[in-house]
Order: C-alpha cells, then sequence, then structure tokens
C-alpha cells in the first residue's frame, strides 16, 4: 500500500535560531530533507560540504553561492543545484528567503551535528 501525503504547514515547524542572523526550519522524509532558511543582510555561512545533493531556491533577497572562488548570485525566482561533496559557502547580499532541497536527508540537521551553521560570523 503505498504511503498517503502529507501536509506540513510552515507555521507548525519549529523555528531554530542558529545565530542571530540564521533561522531554520526543516523536516524529513525518508528520501529527503526540505528546509526553510531566513539569513539577514551579513550572514555568512562558511565553507562546508556534505554527502548530499542540494538545490536551493531563493524566494526573497539575494544569496551569494561561493565554489572555490566561482561566485553565482542567486536572486528570486532562481534556483542552483549543488552536487554532493561540493565546498561551498553562501552569503546574504540582502535579507533572504531560501528553499533548500537535500537528498538523501540531513541526519547531521536532525543530530544537531551542525555546527558550522551555528557560528557567527560577518561576511
Amino acid at each position: 500500500m503505498a504511503a498517503a501525503p502529507k501536509s506540513v504547514p510552515w507555521d507548525h515547524i519549529e523555528r531554530e535560531q542558529l545565530t542571530p542572523l540564521l533561522q531554520r526550519q526543516f523536516f524529513s522524509t525518508p528520501q529527503l530533507t526540505i528546509g526553510r532558511f531566513e539569513l539577514k543582510k551579513g550572514c555568512f555561512i562558511p565553507e562546508h560540504h556534505h554527502y548530499n545533493e542540494q538545490v536551493t531556491s531563493v524566494f526573497q533577497g539575494a544569496l551569494k553561492l561561493s565554489f572555490s572562488g566561482h561566485d553565482v548570485i542567486v536572486r528570486p525566482g532562481e534556483t542552483v543545484s549543488i552536487p554532493p561533496h561540493l565546498p561551498h559557502s553562501a552569503e546574504a547580499l540582502e535579507d533572504t528567503l531560501v528553499i533548500d532541497v537535500f537528498t538523501p536527508p540531513r541526519r547531521d540537521w536532525e543530530q544537531k551535528q551542525d555546527a558550522y551553521l551555528r557560528q557567527q560570523k560577518l561576511a
């Protein structure tokens, strides 16, 4: 028997204040994790990598993603895919709302093994 669809309103999902400039909500299914990030202007996420494939969509603001010196600015209505294991960092050029999708799920987030996100660092 197939699994039933599940509706999850964002306002029912815990908001984690990771730093004064970064807030996250997320939930996972057996196949993926979806995260909603609110980044204040100047928020910087240091270079990191993970074995998860990532798709990032910007809904408000502007996000600069850096890949070993190559920068990509993602604006509302734009999406970028990040292959597994590719080192990258991010900087909010203005107040920004982002949806990230990861496969496989982000078990490190569930286990709070995400210290790189919890470091307050200005760009």
